[in-house]
């Protein structure tokens, strides 16, 4: 079988179902929220969760500069929110992006319109190339609407993963 190519290996790897988050940071004054799909659960005890976050990105940065972030997720009718969120960016008084956000004890973003949150303090960082594993344990969430999904990459037009493409190279 020699049916491997950068185009298989990005087909195969945009079907691993994953949930759709936004991820929130914040590090020296200087907030973001970034939308993410490489998101899993990694231990029940203590209760675990890996995200996995590009080394090239703003949130990268601030995650490295910061112990807390947080994991947003959203009702399968609101995935507008991933769009706004795939570039850096611009905070106001309450607002990423014009998305309302309140600030956790830890002065990261919890987004006001997730139906699930989660904050999450570091435990640890494994850098596997393009990507680093952030680990992090969770130390507050709520779930607002425990009866629905949230929002998967299936839900939009979106496709991230594979092979190093675009901004990867």
């Amino acid at each position: 079988m020699d049916d491997l190519t950068p185009e298989s290996i990005n087909v195969a790897t945009w079907k691993i179902p994953s949930p759709l988050g936004i991820i929130g940071s914040h590090a020296n004054g200087e907030f973001n929220g970034m939308t993410a799909s490489w998101i899993t659960q990694v231990s029940m005890d203590p209760p675990l969760i890996g995200v996995g976050i590009d080394n090239k990105s703003v949130t990268f940065n601030l995650m490295n500069q910061s112990d807390f972030f947080t994991i947003n997720m959203f009702s399968p009718e609101y995935t507008k929110v991933f769009v706004k969120f795939s570039k850096p960016a611009e905070y106001s008084e309450g607002y990423l992006n014009k998305e309302p956000v309140t600030l956790t004890e830890n002065s990261v973003p919890i987004f006001d319109n997730a139906t699930v949150w989660l904050e999450l303090k570091t435990e640890q960082k494994i850098d596997f190339g393009t990507h680093t594993l952030f680990v992090g344990e969770i130390i507050n969430c709520k779930t607002l609407t425990p009866e629905e999904r949230v929002a998967y990459m299936g839900d939009t037009r979106m496709k991230y993963g594979g092979v190093p493409r675009g901004g990867h190279e």
